[in-house]
């Protein structure tokens, strides 16, 4: 029973192990020196490139030049297109700081508008002066409450002074009743004096 067991954990591992190699091997296949990225260029130039020991019996690797340059113009053009694509998002960030800045100004500028249409709408002008509403409304009723108190205030003096006027317009007409009938009475008066003056000149006469 353990040997099976034992059967059966070395044929995984030798299972697991080709399978292993053949993808690193499937995987060295597909690197190449003209496509991938650039960190698999290099992979591919190191795979390809010989191992030899200097005089020094320090470990050298040796690298075909037309590898080596052409790994090095596909690593300027990558750098190229990096610092294009960089300058481009620069520009991209520099446009958009600069639409951040005009949104910020038109909403400062929004925001004052607000303010200042709040302001009038909470405030009134009185012969140029800007007040409250509550100020103006005060002033209003105050002016309309002095003006009703004067109209009253009119009112009662047109009465009185008419109340006064008749009673004087009775008044008079009272003397002048009196003074008619004292009038009468003293043309009264006159005439019986004159008539017993007749009567003494014609006592005189017939003496």
């Amino acid at each position: 029973m353990k040997s099976i067991k034992h059967l059966t954990i070395a044929f995984l591992f030798i299972f697991t192990s080709v399978s292993f190699s053949q993808s690193k091997t499937e995987e060295a296949d597909n690197l190449s020196i003209n496509s991938g990225t650039i960190n698999s260029q290099f992979e591919y130039v190191l795979k390809k490139s010989g191992n030899f020991r200097g005089t020094n019996g320090q470990m050298y690797e040796a690298v075909q030049l037309n590898m080596l340059l052409t790994l090095r113009a596909h690593t300027i053009d990558s750098l190229k297109t990096a610092y294009k694509d960089l300058a481009n998002t620069q520009a991209v960030v520099k446009k958009q700081a600069k639409e951040i800045t005009d949104l910020k100004s038109n909403l400062l500028n929004t925001q004052t508008d607000l303010d200042k249409t709040e302001s009038e709408k909470n405030n009134m002008s009185l012969f140029g002066i800007q007040m409250s509403k509550t100020g103006y409304n005060v002033l209003m009723w105050s002016i309309i409450a002095g003006l009703l108190a004067m109209l009253l205030f009119f009112i009662y003096k047109f009465k009185n002074s008419n109340a006064i006027t008749k009673d004087a317009k009775n008044s008079l007409e009272e003397i002048e009743e009196e003074f008619e009938e004292h009038r009468k009475i003293a043309l009264e008066r006159e005439q019986k004096v004159r008539r017993q003056l007749q009567d003494e000149i014609n006592k005189q006469k017939k003496a």
